[in-house]
């Protein structure tokens, strides 16, 4: 019998594994509802075929299996966006699972549209962010939506419940699932993520085996590799003078920054919801990309449009991770972004070698570097030394007058 006020019909983002699949199950006999299932190609590099045939053996009609790719939507108009605003979060999260989440819950809102479903339904735990970033996202674009969160509504507390859930209903058990995972892994074209047993312990040095994107610094070449990444208004174009899409262009550099060992990350960062938590964090094309994006940016934004920049970054990042997305302040900032970035123009050159990318050199038609200007030899009149002194008078005026009061009162 359907629980009272039961939803009909459910729009699940569902992954194919052991959770999403019990999630799955746990939807029809609790609630007796249709399910509809979305599962979104980001990147992560699995086979996603899989995730059909494990729908349909669920009972799911093919008609309510959507599998979508979208990794160049991602690329182009969340993460290329992100990326404009060289959002780190906390000085360090280059924020791929955040950015992430409201791709996966605007897609989750579209599909309930088209099926006339009244709730859609995520994976998540009642102890992270994503319940939070996959929520907002969805009240966000649809007021009325239902979301239904499995972890925080049913018995099945413990990994033992939920295995029994699964042998009870003949969902098929892998056999590395039948005991504790060593870590939870969450994978898209940006990043790869890992958390939880044995990460837990802040104080304890991540095993080798976790890394799964990114070789060990000490195996990357001896010997440095050189690459140019082109840029129109703030964005990638091209890497190596090869025009790339999105996608295409992110992968193509996480290879480079995967070989050399670039973007490895291990961090203990602060929940929205409350608490500390530590993860390895895999970043390699993303990495290498912030660096570039900085490079062109020295040569071709002003000073004053840079520091404002930069000094709203951290408050962009924070809504990021925070599941602001779709927010109007998130928005804001974003026009503001873009507008910086109308002569973020040109291209860079980058020496990757031993898990580190630097820029080693930048060019631009749109530059405002002047070596007129700044030369050490004979500049033609192009500056004149002496118009300093007059500027830094006027700049000291307000110390002197300080300085005068506090030998006056003696202070």
């Amino acid at each position: 019998m359907a629980a009272p006020h039961a939803p009909k019909k459910v729009v699940l983002a569902y992954s194919g594994g052991l959770d999403t699949s019990i999630i799955l199950k746990w939807l029809q006999t609790e609630y007796g509802c249709e399910v509809i299932t979305f599962t979104a190609d980001l990147g992560q590099g699995e086979e996603l075929e899989p995730a059909r045939q494990k729908a349909l053996m669920l009972g799911i009609a093919p008609e309510n299996i959507h599998i979508v790719d979208v990794r160049e939507e991602f690329v182009r108009d969340f993460v290329f966006p992100m990326f404009r605003a060289n959002a780190v979060y906390e000085g360090a999260y280059l924020l791929g699972t955040s950015i992430a989440r409201p791709l996966i819950s605007k897609h989750l809102v579209e599909i309930a549209r088209r099926h006339g479903a009244d709730a859609i339904a995520h994976g998540a735990t009642g102890k992270g962010n994503d319940q939070v970033r996959f929520e907002l996202s969805a009240y966000a674009l649809d007021p009325a939506i239902r979301v239904i969160a499995p972890w925080r509504l049913w018995d099945l507390t413990s990994r033992t419940k939920l295995l029994e859930f699964a042998e009870a209903h003949q969902i098929p058990i892998a056999r590395n699932k039948r005991g504790e995972p060593p870590f939870s892994v969450d994978a898209n074209l940006l990043h790869t993520s890992s958390e939880g047993r044995v990460l837990e312990d802040p104080g304890v040095e991540a095993p080798e085996d976790v890394a799964q994107r990114i070789v060990p610094v000490e195996q990357a070449p001896d010997r440095p590799e050189f690459i140019e990444i082109a840029f129109e208004r703030g964005d990638p174009v091209a890497v190596n003078g090869e025009a790339l899409s999105p996608a295409a262009l992110l992968a193509r550099l996480n290879e480079h920054g995967a070989r050399h060992g670039i973007g490895l990350l291990d961090f203990v960062e602060n929940r929205f919801v409350g608490m500390k938590s530590r993860g390895l964090y895999e970043t390699p094309g993303g990495t290498i990309l912030l660096e570039a994006h900085r490079g062109i940016e020295q040569i071709t934004l002003d000073a004053g449009s840079g520091h404002l920049k930069d000094s709203l970054m951290p408050r962009y990042a924070e809504l990021i991770y925070n599941g602001f997305w779709f927010s109007p302040e998130r928005e804001m900032l974003q026009a503001l972004i873009d507008k910086s970035q109308e002569h973020v123009t040109g291209s860079v050159r980058l020496k990757l070698y031993k898990g580190l990318a630097r820029t080693v050199a930048r060019w631009s038609d749109h530059s405002l570097y002047s070596e007129a200007h700044v030369t050490f030899e004979d500049d033609a009149g192009a500056y004149d030394q002496k118009d300093a002194q007059g500027f830094i008078r006027l700049n000291a005026l307000r110390l002197r007058l300080i300085a005068t009061r506090k030998a006056r009162l003696g202070a």
